[in-house]
């Protein structure tokens, strides 16, 4: 009985042992999945509060889709879409010329008719495993908003395999904004203002549909063959935003962070007009208004130190400057009246607004590219890169079932024919 006995309390305390080696390594991978979730990029930030909710959030969410059946692919919902059919053999992937978190965007020649396009190739896990769908259908919805502003990427359609998102994009071959300035360090008035105009008119329109771009800077603004701005990337976008509205999500780009975004206070549309500050002070001088290597050093800058603005610009130049990158939101220029306080400016005085947009006024420099092969001002670390061969390849949809593709459903879209022929 004696030997029972302590068998027995053997078998509890080995027992013990193995739930508090199992509660040990639960709290530990609970403790990484937190910390690689709040990891600063160079691209977006987030809170630790904000991620304990998303994480509670998924948990919640896997544990329905985990006990729903498993959806064979070719049975999703597509949505919208006037081309379900759409597949990646319509096209011949011709070169990388941009790569992100999740994928990469290529340059893609349709076959049906020669048309070229820039074709943005997403991987679902890697969407699903950093919990960013919400941002992916964000960018989609807003991209589905955007087809009649000069100055914004357009979407001709969207499609999706068991494992890939895929978004048919104008192809845009000038270059990206920091792109030219990096080679010119700063450009000549005219031309910043220039660039700045058809910023300003494109987060004006993106303003007056109640969405905030939240992640304007040089990597976002490209350059069509002619020279115009093409405003891309709205993963970061906040849409149903009403005038008076404020959010409070902690997002964007170090170097372009408003106080106000930095404090962790409420903001609302005008940190778009501070970001368009800290471009207009990048395109002038070269650097980003309260730039330094030490990132804390810098947001200890972007809080508390006065704009440094060197004489050597107009006062025009000087005095938006001071408007836009205002650290107080509430009287920053565009607080009151929007864009149209931008468009009112003294510095945008010499733009005829409405030869602006129908893109009458010819650009100050011209990309000078041959045709759609011409690569020259995208960045070699791309286009050297051997395109995957599954990026054309549609899955065996008879070999299994995919869990991720229930979490997009309704991505696919497609331009009614008349626009999709044009």
């Amino acid at each position: 009985m004696a030997f029972d006995l302590a068998s027995s309390h053997c078998f509890q305390f080995s027992w013990l042992l193995v739930l508090v080696e199992a509660f040990t390594e639960f709290v530990k991978c609970g403790k990484d999945k937190i910390k690689e979730k709040v990891k600063l990029s160079s691209s977006k930030l987030c809170s630790y509060a904000e991620t304990s909710n998303l994480l509670k959030m998924d948990r919640s969410k896997n544990l329905v889709t985990n006990l729903q059946p498993q959806m064979p692919t070719d049975n999703i919902n597509l949505g919208p879409s006037a081309n379900p059919n759409a597949k990646p053999k319509d096209f011949d992937f011709l070169k990388v010329i941009g790569k992100g978190s999740f994928g990469k965007v290529l340059l893609a020649k349709r076959k049906c008719d020669g048309k070229f396009y820039a074709v943005k190739v997403l991987q679902k896990k890697t969407i699903l495993k950093k919990k960013e769908q919400n941002h992916i259908m964000a960018e989609r919805n807003v991209l589905l908003k955007n087809l009649k502003h000069p100055f914004l990427v357009g979407l001709h359609y969207s499609f999706q395999t068991s494992e890939k998102l895929y978004f048919v994009l104008d192809y845009v071959n000038g270059g990206e904004l920091f792109f030219h300035l990096q080679r010119e360090r700063c450009f000549l008035e005219p031309r910043a203002r220039f660039y700045a105009a058809e910023v300003a008119s494109a987060i004006g329109y993106l303003h007056s549909l109640n969405i905030i771009y939240r992640d304007l800077k040089p990597e976002n603004i490209l350059l069509d063959c002619q020279g115009h701005v093409v405003l891309t990337d709205f993963g970061l976008c906040k849409e149903g935003m009403e005038p008076e509205e404020t959010t409070s999500t902690f997002c964007g780009t170090p170097e372009y962070l408003a106080p106000e975004v930095l404090k962790k206070l409420p903001y609302d549309r005008t940190v778009d007009w501070w970001c368009l500050g800290a471009v207009i002070y990048e395109m002038l001088y070269g650097l980003p208004p309260f730039y330094s290597r030490d990132m804390s050093q810098m947001y200890d800058n972007i809080l508390n130190k006065p704009l440094q603005l060197p004489a050597t610009k107009t006062v025009a130049a000087c005095d938006i400057l001071q408007g836009l990158l205002h650290k107080n939101q509430k009287i920053r220029l565009g607080a009151k009246m929007d864009f149209l306080e931008i468009r009112h400016h003294v510095f945008f005085s010499p733009i005829n607004w409405d030869d602006l947009y129908h893109k009458r006024i010819t650009p100050p420099f011209n990309p000078n590219v041959a045709g759609p092969g011409d690569l020259q001002h995208f960045d070699p670390e791309f286009t050297q890169e051997t395109v995957p061969s599954s990026i054309g390849r549609t899955p065996d949809l008879a070999t299994g079932t995919s869990s991720a593709s229930n979490a997009f459903l309704g991505f696919s879209y497609a331009q009614s024919d008349e626009n999709f022929l044009g």
